[in-house]
């Protein structure tokens, strides 16, 4: 079975590239490609692609995060995988936030890109290291203000992010699977998978990215 997919970008060499690589595997085939979201949502109705490959800076149509948002107002349930490059943290955080499966950098290697691929179509969410910590690294600039403890953090609905939470959420945010957490841990990867579900529901999120992303955001993750 080929899975199906979608390339966003308003680059020509860039999706050019995407499309050589993918051709070179015996699991994927490419679905489209579109230079801005509008044409892109109307391929993901009528093809119902397996994923999505999205540039987050379009300025000649609807933008990559103008993209997932109306994905989500129409509840098209695609994973979708952020292409970006080195200046976009901004970006790359309020993605995170709208529900983005992980990134990938524009000139990343022919495995990795599989790699990511592979986790997307399994409902997982795979970071590469140096993005996650740019992504830390914006929410963590030089400021006045002290860190709060993380047994002190709670969510709207008062519930607490336990010692053991906040490791797995760092080990998730260095990109780690839940069986290599659990090995670290010494624990069952059911356990992890278990701890998982509850930071989901303390944070009020559905996947590893958004996680991250509101973990983040409240000051729970720190470099």
């Amino acid at each position: 079975m080929k899975y199906n997919i979608l390339i966003v970008d308003d680059h020509w060499v860039v999706r050019e590239g995407l499309k050589l690589i993918l051709e070179t595997s015996d699991n994927y085939q490419i679905a489209g490609e579109a230079e801005e979201g509008e044409a892109a949502i109307q391929i993901m109705l009528d093809k119902q692609p397996d994923v999505i490959l999205l540039d987050l800076n379009m300025p000649g149509g609807l933008s990559g995060l103008d993209t997932l948002k109306r994905m989500n107002e129409q509840q098209i349930r695609i994973p979708v995988i952020i292409l970006t490059t080195y200046n976009e943290d901004d970006l790359m955080i309020e993605g995170l936030s709208l529900g983005a499966k992980g990134y990938l950098l524009k000139d990343t290697g022919r495995e990795h890109l599989f790699r990511t691929l592979d986790s997307a179509i399994r409902g997982e969410t795979l970071l590469q290291p140096d993005i996650s910590a740019r992504v830390f690294a914006y929410h963590t600039r030089p400021s006045e203000e002290p860190k709060v403890e993380p047994q002190l953090l709670m969510d709207k609905e008062s519930k607490l992010i336990t010692e053991k939470e906040l490791i797995i959420l760092h080990a998730v945010a260095r990109g780690l699977r839940s069986r290599d957490i659990a090995f670290d841990m010494g624990i069952a990867e059911r356990t992890v998978k278990a701890y998982l579900t509850n930071i989901y529901n303390k944070l009020g999120v559905n996947s590893r990215s958004e996680a991250i992303a509101v973990a983040v955001e409240k000051g729970i993750l720190h470099l």
